[in-house]
């Protein structure tokens, strides 16, 4: 019988032979893994969907983009997504623009710390990254509350879209000594989820409504939005879909 994380987690022993986590630990263990492989993936393509309903134009081009790489004869494969910029452009936005959460993981410093030439972290200061901070900063996006996957695409040279940013302008996936070992993994997942989506069906809103509603739900708490509400219909042969 083969192991899972929870079972590796459990059975961790130090180098006395006991137990190495306690329940807690493993507890906080599994959450970050949830946080980072299901709902961070989830989150941006639901937001992404909810942005482009909203746009027809955006969603028209990013469907053009899978009928000239993929065709209507079969699925969307991993080896599409290279060629698939505005696809990922969408996504890279919705990380941008629609954070998981308001924060990255929270640090400690080990030491003092001066960052770039001006901010004294004491040792043991707790650091937090402001994930909305970063992506809707005015001096860095023009336009920040706009849905606008076109700020992504390279237009010099072309290139490879790409859904982190190694100048910190946004945080798709957490970065850093302790950033996401599972970056491209999670990419392609992201990736796969949305252009899936878009290339199966053709999605619309729903009867008697105009837009979807992007308002937050609670003034306390921004990230309690408003479920998505959409209408999908198979734009595929039937025998495309199991």
């Amino acid at each position: 019988m083969e192991e899972d994380i929870l079972d590796v987690l459990i059975t961790l022993k130090d180098t006395n032979g006991n137990t190495l986590l306690s329940v807690k630990e493993i507890k906080a263990q599994v959450l970050e893994l949830m946080l980072a492989t299901v709902d961070n993936p989830s989150n941006a393509v639901e937001w992404a969907l909810a942005e482009m309903l909203n746009q027809p134009k955006l969603m028209q081009k990013a469907i053009k983009e899978l009928n000239t790489v993929v065709g209507i004869n079969r699925l969307v494969q991993e080896s599409d997504l290279p060629r698939l910029n505005y696809v990922k452009a969408c996504i890279r936005e919705a990380f941008r623009l629609h954070p998981i959460s308001p924060f990255n993981v929270p640090h400690v410093s080990i030491s003092d710390a001066i960052i770039g030439e001006k901010y004294f972290i004491p040792k043991g200061s707790r650091v937090l990254l402001s994930r909305l901070g970063l992506g809707r900063n005015p001096r860095v996006w023009e336009d920040p509350l706009k849905f606008k996957p076109e700020r992504h695409l390279i237009k010099e040279g072309g290139g490879e879209v790409v859904l982190t940013d190694s100048k910190l302008r946004l945080l798709s996936f957490s970065t850093g000594r302790r950033g996401c070992p599972g970056v491209k993994l999670g990419s392609t997942i992201t990736t796969m989820l949305l252009a899936r989506l878009l290339h199966g069906f053709a999605w619309s809103l729903p009867p008697n409504s105009s837009c979807n509603d992007l308002i937050e739900s609670s003034k306390t708490d921004p990230f309690d939005t408003l479920p998505l509400l959409a209408k999908a219909k198979p734009r595929l042969a039937k025998v495309m879909y199991p």
